[in-house]
């Protein structure tokens, strides 16, 4: 078996490295990113919700409370992924040998029970207010504050999907995404505002369970993304590029048993390539590394290969002796 072990980074204005320790600093450098991501977004979140909140005392919307509810519980979310990114940093030890990057998955899942509970709140306040009807006070105020929450959350989503994609964050783009979608249901606020003015005061309400159907669609999409992540999913145009982009480097013969998944940012994989049976253990071990060299540059976020080399003939019997001693 040959394994490389080599940290791959390749920019622009740096000359292509397999240094370790290069690897080890693009790591720091995109937690660093992760982490000003966060800060910014939870301060910008924080001073939405807060704003929000003073005009709910204000006012009474309990349209306005579930906006305001679900955009502190966003802003709050900043916190485990904030903690999962400074793990992320900490080298492999002889117990983690992957070191702590799947941190970051634990995170998704406190993400989700947050969203989850922000959902329970609007539905129960909204089916509280529906059943027990309550005055809502100064409906234009209701509206400057969802525009206010939908202005907060598009710069929040728009800063967090750009900085997720670019350092490779599956956690920060949904978060991202999530906070997009908040947005959308301040501007719903808006509706309920309206609806009030006009003399049809359970509009509030009823825009308030609209907001909590929308933020349990929004759940739902954030637990399918966490759940996959944990499961070791990975996208099958990924598997599919590697296997290609490995047989097409010269001398490989065929590939199998490909194995992807992520740790926190990054992917690692995993695969067995067939050579020629005449090759020494020299010529063998350079095309693994040739390989292993493609995959780096060819597969987005993939940072460490493991290649296996068998040859073309005998690697059968000798899979077939391991599982009989097994």
């Amino acid at each position: 078996m040959t394994g490389h072990g080599h940290g791959h980074r390749h920019a622009k204005w740096r000359p292509h490295t397999h240094d370790s320790a290069d690897r080890v600093d693009h790591a720091l450098e995109t937690s660093r990113r992760g982490m000003r991501a966060l800060g910014w977004s939870f301060a910008a979140l924080s001073v939405t919700a807060v704003a929000q909140l003073a005009l709910v005392l204000v006012t009474g919307s309990v349209a306005l409370l579930g906006d305001t509810v679900h955009n502190f519980a966003d802003a709050l979310t900043a916190v485990p992924l904030g903690i999962a990114f400074l793990l992320g940093r900490r080298a492999a030890t002889r117990r983690y040998t992957y070191g702590l990057g799947r941190a970051e998955d634990l995170a998704g899942v406190v993400v989700v029970l947050a969203v989850a509970a922000s959902a329970a709140v609007a539905g129960y306040e909204s089916v509280r207010r529906l059943l027990d009807p309550q005055p809502v006070a100064h409906p234009w105020v209701v509206a400057v504050a969802g525009v206010i929450g939908f202005a907060g959350n598009e710069l929040v989503a728009r800063y967090r999907i750009r900085i997720g994609r670019e350092i490779g964050s599956a956690a920060l783009v949904a978060d991202g995404l999530h906070a997009r979608t908040d947005g959308f249901t301040s501007l719903a606020v808006v509706a309920g505002a309206a609806g009030v003015a006009f003399g049809f005061p359970a509009a509030d309400p009823i825009v308030g369970l609209g907001i909590t159907v929308a933020i349990l669609f929004v759940l739902r999409d954030a637990a399918k993304e966490v759940f996959r992540r944990l499961l070791d999913a990975v996208d099958p145009a990924s598997v599919e590029l590697a296997e290609r982009t490995a047989r097409g480097v010269g001398g490989v013969l065929g590939t199998r048993d490909l194995r992807m998944r992520w740790i926190g940012h990054h992917l690692r994989a995993e695969l067995a390539v067939t050579v020629a049976a005449d090759l020494t253990v020299e010529a063998a071990h350079a095309l693994a590394h040739e390989v292993e060299h493609r995959l780096l540059h060819t597969i987005p976020r993939l940072t460490a290969v493991v290649i296996h080399t068998e040859p073309a003939t005998g690697a059968d019997r000798a899979h077939e002796t391991v599982a009989h001693h097994r």
